[in-house]
């Protein structure tokens, strides 16, 4: 029977798991021999087609490494492929090791940040899965115009976030997906428009960000996994929370990115409303009853 794919919402046509061991049963371990060697994770992403060039944009770069990575005119070593932006990967724990509760902003520490798709790789390939973090955890990945992953940063406070719940079990896949797409630029469209069709590129105090305007910077500020004891909630932050038409047009690229069903439920909660109730997830208007 197909399990549940989010973890109070909706069916979807993706399953928790394919196969499924019989009750009772244990799966024999393949002989010493014949175990495979630990294989590592591919360092290449359709969602990165938007941004990444072959070349790097590099005159005289034309010869391509066989894995389709760019190579320098002598062949001695591969071009980095920039990322439009440096982005930074964030962790929090609620406690200690100790077991000593402790605030938000002291559980929060920087992991590294990267600038290119080969520095991504080197810092992804040795981040534990989401499945392995232990409950009241979080990983959060933000620009680097964000001085620090809260509500109150110059950069997030006009924004807000879309919230999905997931059962336990599903999140890993749904993650790095998420993470590949804000990466590779799949959220680019979501912007804030003029009268004139152009790009908005203040901020909603009326100066620019950081040492960039705003068109220099994504919509997106970044996203987010907490996992939790019953459920893991990842979240998509944006920079303005009043702008419909582009909160509208994230929920959309959300639900193509990540291949959900019209009936998945997820919910928009804006930074002011997190900062007046101190929650990044609750929502009392929402109706949280469990599917039957």
């Amino acid at each position: 029977m197909a399990n549940t794919y989010f973890s109070n919402y909706s069916q979807s046509r993706f399953l928790a798991n394919s196969s499924q061991t019989p009750a009772g049963s244990q799966p024999a371990p393949p002989p010493p021999s014949t175990q495979a060697a630990p294989k590592s994770r591919p360092a290449t992403s359709k969602h990165f087609s938007t941004s990444i060039n072959s070349s790097s944009g590099q005159p005289g770069s034309k010869e391509k490494a066989s894995n389709g990575f760019g190579s320098s005119p002598d062949g001695s070593e591969p071009i980095p492929h920039p990322l439009r932006n440096t982005w930074v990967f964030w962790f929090r724990q609620q406690r200690t090791p100790g077991n000593k509760l402790i605030s938000y902003e002291e559980g929060i520490k920087k992991i590294s940040a990267f600038a290119s798709v080969e520095s991504f790789w080197s810092v992804w390939t040795h981040l534990a899965p989401p499945s392995a973090l232990q409950p009241t955890t979080d990983y959060l990945l933000f620009h680097d115009g964000i001085r620090r992953p809260v509500w109150e940063d110059p950069v997030n406070i006009s924004g807000g976030k879309w919230i999905i719940r997931l059962k336990k079990g599903v999140a890993d896949r749904i993650w790095e997906d998420l993470v590949l797409a804000v990466l590779g630029d799949q959220f680019d469209e979501c912007r804030q428009v003029e009268d004139n069709g152009e790009v908005a590129t203040n901020w909603e105090d009326g100066s620019d960000a950081g040492s960039g305007s705003g068109a220099d910077l994504p919509e997106i500020c970044g996203c987010t996994i907490s996992v939790r004891q019953s459920e893991d909630i990842i979240s998509l932050w944006n920079r303005l929370d009043r702008d419909v038409k582009v909160r509208e047009k994230i929920q959309e690229t959300i639900r193509k990115i990540l291949h959900l069903p019209p009936s998945t439920k997820m919910d928009y909660k804006s930074n002011n409303d997190s900062m007046q109730d101190k929650s990044s997830f609750r929502n009392p208007a929402i109706d949280r009853t469990p599917l039957s």
